[in-house]
């Protein structure tokens, strides 16, 4: 019952879907701001009527239908997964195979699954007021109506919340750690498997943790590092150490803003008057020195572990084996770069989003992904398989470059140009405002069209053919 309203919602967008779809022409017909042809970058097919505002394609066992900016739906027979978008983000459905979630704008959501040994669970989420689950296992179903009473259970990044009258009384659950709570956060009491800690924030706080032990991936015995931890009136006075029963035992003491120090086997860091005072770093383990006054605005590193040299906002440049980063007149110019054995990634940016160049290699197969971006007038890139992408006016996509959603949703809105090429077929697509001038090449065959259509000229084995007003006025065959 709780599901109805994703599946009304879904249905009606599948029907005017399948309206539209079938009442699209055929790929032969020849009515106005309609255009059918192949894909360029993917074997398949598509369809666009109103330029490209409603189009439809198909690659395989996927389909992908888009309204654009008011619907978009994908369906994969062969994953059995199904997604639609409607006036994205606002209203989303996602399902694959047994796992489904319907959300409006993350504060009302229906999901439901099917685990494999036939469990089922179905869950309503009207955040923060009600939570709810109903599962085939009565151990996992919960009510929670915030902030009056309720338990939840694997939600909040915690295995179990319960609560009364919040914050009077909450308790948290995480694996086997409990932590209870009398007004939260004034006081709370936590235990677990070697661990006792009571806090009265923020007069003083203290915490033990014994060290223990766990087989590793490898099959091996390892320690696992407990912990002292104290504070006297929060944020001024600590005393922690970290990683006791190790080979690296850490012990920091904090009493701001006068100093913080940290002492280990491995590392030692000494800052005095935080946050701006000067701050000295031996990093044994990683062989390097590092000075900075204020910190973090004017650091110097020297080792072969590290070398840095920053004076904020003026310039920077770091760099070790694997990392380098840097900056001038922040943020002006900034770069980043990492290495592997296998893969190298290298990313410049201007004025952060006003322009960025990325470019990463995969080393042992010899390709690569290229994007450029030049707020708000372009957006570019070539994939590791070849092939490219070029949009003229691109106002949203430099904030979001992996979100193929505003690509597919609304980036046909306001694109004025758009080349699609892949080299290794020898396709390619050039598109100006919504098919206002269009052309389809691929090895064999070119097609041009213009003023939607109403002029179109196509070249192939089978000869050269000329339209005008849609009316066929010459045909020619090749000698």
């Amino acid at each position: 019952m709780q599901l109805n309203w994703a599946f009304v919602t879904l249905g009606l967008a599948l029907g005017a879907s399948e309206i539209c779809s079938n009442a699209a022409p055929s790929r032969s017909s020849d009515r106005q701001f309609y255009r059918a042809g192949d894909l360029s970058l993917v074997p398949g097919d598509a369809a666009e009527q109103i330029g490209p505002l409603y189009s439809v394609s198909r690659h395989g066992p996927e389909t992908s239908r888009t309204f654009s900016p008011v619907f978009s739906l994908r369906t994969d027979r062969a994953a059995d997964s199904t997604e639609f978008e409607f006036a994205y983000p606002l209203i989303t459905y996602h399902r694959f195979g047994e796992q489904r979630r319907f959300q409006i704008l993350q504060l009302f959501s229906v999901a439901g699954s099917r685990t494999l040994n036939e469990q089922e669970n179905r869950r309503f989420t009207l955040f923060p007021v009600y939570f709810q689950q109903r599962s085939s296992d009565p151990t996992l179903s919960y009510t929670a109506l915030f902030p009056f009473y309720g338990i939840l259970k694997n939600r909040l990044f915690r295995d179990e919340i319960r609560f009364i009258l919040f914050p009077i009384y909450s308790q948290t659950k995480k694996r086997d750690m409990v932590t209870k709570n009398f007004l939260y956060p004034f006081y709370h009491h936590r235990t677990g498997p070697g661990l006792e800690g009571v806090q009265v924030w923020p007069l003083f706080g203290t915490e033990h943790l014994s060290p223990s032990e766990k087989i590793n991936s490898l099959g091996e015995t390892e320690v696992v590092g407990g912990r002292e931890s104290f504070f006297l009136l929060w944020p001024f006075f600590f005393v922690n150490k970290n990683g006791v029963g190790t080979d690296n035992p850490e012990i920091q003491n904090i009493f701001l803003p006068f100093y913080s120090l940290q002492r280990s086997p491995n590392r030692d860091s000494s800052s005095y008057f935080w946050p701006l005072g000067p701050t000295i770093i031996n990093d044994r383990e990683k062989d390097y020195r590092e000075w900075g006054f204020p910190w973090p605005f004017i650091t110097f590193a020297r080792g072969e572990g590290k070398t840095s040299n920053r004076v904020w906002p003026l310039f920077s440049k770091s760099k070790n084996d694997s990392l380098e980063s840097g900056f001038l007149l922040w943020p002006v110019y900034k770069y980043n770069r990492a290495a592997s054995e296998s893969f190298e990634r290298q990313r410049r940016r201007v004025f952060l989003f006003l322009y960025s160049d990325l470019i990463e290699k995969n080393t042992a197969a010899n390709t690569a992904f290229e994007r450029t971006d030049l707020w708000p007038l372009f957006s570019a890139r070539r994939n590791h398989d070849g092939s490219e992408r070029f949009q003229l006016l691109a106002p949203v996509e430099p904030f979001l470059p992996t979100s193929l959603d505003v690509e597919r949703i609304y980036s046909p809105i306001w694109t004025l140009w758009l080349s699609e090429t892949d080299r290794n077929n020898g396709t390619s697509t050039r598109v100006f405002l919504w098919n206002l001038f269009r052309s389809e090449a691929t090895t064999t065959a070119k097609k041009y069209s213009l003023l939607f259509g109403l002029f179109q000229y196509q070249s192939g084995p089978e000869g050269r053919r000329w339209r005008i007003f849609y009316i066929p006025i010459g045909k020619t065959p090749n000698e």
